[in-house]
């Protein structure tokens, strides 16, 4: 996938990866609408900013009757503190899981149509190490993880006779202020180059898209899915941990 004069639509560009994400593709020459539920925290010069909530399909319908030009859709907004499935409050379970799994599938129904008559083109989904393995504090989020690399393995197959191409962004840490927020309430220092730089991370996606990967993984998440063929095991922190 060319990014040079492609047209790229960013969710939850306000912040971290998906503030990257917006400012590396401007970088690269494509066009970008930043999204966001709050518009107004969106600061990247050359940007479209857009207000799109991914769990609200008003939202979503209006941002799709606006960008009819898209020919990259990159998932990345999603709500991400759920904490435990069994001892977490109910309500953050289900926002995490509507965030990461129906809002991103909201956006691709909403999109599909017009990437389609943009030539195909492809769809970047935000993903997680934790979907291939689990956190003790935050369960709920891995569930939700796990959930989104199932529904991006489907659509891949359902949107390839249209010519999309869909791929998945799969990091291990990475040092956004929501992981810091975790980390310090978790009591967790962790050792000097554990967590990418989002702004790497956005530069190895974007990369890995070019070359028409399907799964662009750090070596965290190169670790997590090799041990798919093991027993089920949770990360240990404590080994990324000062």
């Amino acid at each position: 996938m060319q990014l040079q004069g492609a047209t790229a639509l960013v969710t939850g560009a306000n912040r971290g990866i998906g503030q990257h994400f917006a400012v590396e593709l401007l970088r690269r020459g494509a066009k970008v609408y930043a999204t966001a539920r709050r518009p107004e925290l969106v600061d990247i010069p050359g940007a479209e900013v857009l207000r799109v909530d991914i769990t609200d399909p008003a939202s979503v319908d209006a941002a799709a009757a606006v960008a009819t030009d898209v020919d990259v859709l990159i998932n990345n907004a999603a709500f991400t503190a759920g904490g435990n499935l069994v001892s977490g409050e109910l309500h953050a379970i289900r926002e995490v899981m509507d965030s990461n799994y129906y809002g991103t599938l909201a956006m691709i129904r909403a999109f599909a149509p017009i990437l389609a008559r943009n030539g195909g083109g492809a769809i970047l989904n935000v993903l997680s190490a934790a979907a291939w393995t689990t956190v003790d504090g935050n369960t709920a989020y891995a569930a939700a993880k796990s959930a989104q690399w199932g529904l991006t393995n489907g659509v891949r197959v359902e949107l390839a006779g249209q010519g999309t191409h869909v791929a998945a962004l799969v990091p291990g840490l990475v040092a956004t202020e929501t992981l810091k927020d975790f980390a310090e309430n978790a009591g967790i220092v962790f050792r000097d180059g554990v967590m990418n730089e989002p702004a790497d991370i956005a530069r190895l996606a974007l990369d890995g898209l070019e070359a028409g990967q399907v799964e662009i993984l750090d070596q965290m998440a190169t670790d997590a899915k090799a041990s798919l063929a093991g027993p089920p095991r949770a990360l240990d922190l404590a080994a990324v941990a000062v």
